[in-house]
């Protein structure tokens, strides 16, 4: 009686299986990656807003119009917009006069630079302060599922 050699190894199919699975994966897993990373680095730009946010908040709380609070030098705006391009990826934010629009703008993040604008939504209108600001955001970062 004679015994068969037992198979030892792998044979070139079953290495080409796991070859091509991993390239599945990582084809997959490459581009959900890359935009993990943007989101992660635009949340940056996100949270650069919130002193400004809060800064008019205030102001309107404390019976000012929406026109008073964004002017120039009034209630810690312009002191919040100062400090808000603190960051890596943060190149600019700015509030438009009048309207109260916030408007911050990303540094590139692999091939395109981001914005994120905030608008306030008064709900007594800019004359009778009433209320709490509602803010509606928006922007080309929401285009690209950043924001």
């Amino acid at each position: 009686m004679t015994l068969k050699p037992t198979q030892k190894g792998f044979t070139l199919i079953e290495l080409l299986i796991v070859v091509a699975i991993i390239g599945i994966l990582a084809a997959i897993a490459i581009p959900a990656y890359s935009t993990y990373t943007k989101k992660a680095k635009f949340s940056e730009v996100v949270n650069s807003v919130n002193g400004i946010k809060l800064a008019i908040d205030v102001c309107y709380a404390e019976g000012n119009a929406l026109t008073a609070c964004d002017a120039v030098d009034n209630n810690g705006v312009d002191a919040a917009e100062d400090g808000a391009t603190v960051g890596q990826y943060v190149a600019s934010v700015a509030v438009t006069e009048n309207t109260g629009v916030i408007t911050a703008t990303s540094v590139d993040l692999g091939g395109s630079a981001y914005t994120y604008i905030l608008t306030p939504v008064d709900p007594g209108g800019t004359t009778a302060p009433v209320g709490a600001f509602t803010w509606t955001a928006g922007g080309s970062c929401d285009a690209a599922g950043l924001c």
